[in-house]
């Protein structure tokens, strides 16, 4: 493909109708909301994709998201819209408070299926901390050998994070909070990479999923992981995803939340299990 000749982009800040009519579409197939305050953020993101498709303005862009050729365009848009800041077992709490669940299942319940829902799942980190809770938890419990189902889905808006988590690749400094117990779940490389080891490759299937769009998913989740996703989401949104959220999960399954959101006056499905953690009962 014949990368466009480079040309001049005329403004630095996107206009106000070009804007408004930005933020109301993401709104409207991503349920993310813009703030005013974000037009110099997406003046700044989308002038890259105006320079890679060789267009001069954003009204230019906006008429291509917006026709029905703009298929690919709005995927990059989002893409490029969605903010994606991870780490490693981050919010500590979570994992400790999984570990436990994981515990009490393994050593009650009948049935040998767990599945984990990692509704977010960014450049990966996240569904691989909880890979290592599980393997830790299934070693400790015997239950490798007692023949258990045990299987994470991980998912996210944007297709380059699938991308990047999937790879399972990741620079030596990112790795430095992953507890010393699970060290030997991970490989150290000498070019400065750490890689996650097919134990924990196993455990995982990473797919896009835009959270506004049909889900295909079957079966219920014992645990779903969804952080840091509704503080960019309108109260009517919120509503929505927290009722199909509890929808999928098995009665009495947890639900965890970023350390800045709440339920409170969203959803009367969970009951609260301590710091942003939660209990579906109905």
């Amino acid at each position: 493909m014949v990368a466009p000749a480079a040309v001049a982009i005329q403004d630095d800040l996107i206009g106000r109708e070009d804007f408004d009519a930005i933020r109301a579409l993401m709104h409207r197939i991503a349920g993310i909301k813009l703030s005013d305050s974000k037009r110099d953020l997406v003046s700044g993101r989308l002038r890259r994709r105006l320079g890679v498709l060789g267009l001069e303005n954003f009204s230019q862009y906006r008429l291509l998201v917006d026709s029905p050729a703009g298929d690919d365009e709005r995927l990059q848009m989002i893409n490029a819209l969605t903010t994606n800041l991870t780490s490693f077992f981050r919010e500590a709490h979570h994992f400790v408070a999984l570990a436990e669940l994981l515990d009490r299942m393994l050593a009650t319940a009948e049935q040998r299926r767990l599945r984990i829902w990692s509704a977010a799942c960014s450049s990966g980190e996240e569904p691989y901390s909880i890979a290592m809770v599980v393997h830790g938890a299934l070693q400790k419990a015997g239950a490798m050998k007692r023949g258990w189902d045990a299987r994470i889905l991980a998912t996210d808006i944007d297709s380059n994070m699938v991308d990047l988590a999937a790879a399972g690749s990741y620079q030596a400094e990112r790795a430095d909070a992953i507890p010393p117990q699970f060290e030997r779940l991970v490989r150290r490389r000498l070019d400065g990479l750490v890689e996650m080891k097919q134990a924990l490759r196993d455990l995982i299937a990473f797919k896009r999923l835009n959270l506004q769009d049909k889900w295909p998913m079957q079966g219920r989740f014992d645990v779903i992981f969804c952080r840091n996703v509704v503080i960019y989401f309108d109260k009517p949104t919120q509503r929505q995803l927290f009722d199909r959220l509890a929808d999928l999960l098995q009665p009495d399954g947890w639900l965890f939340i970023g350390h800045s959101e709440s339920l409170l006056g969203v959803s009367d499905r969970f009951e609260s299990q301590g710091r942003t953690i939660y209990r579906k009962i109905r």
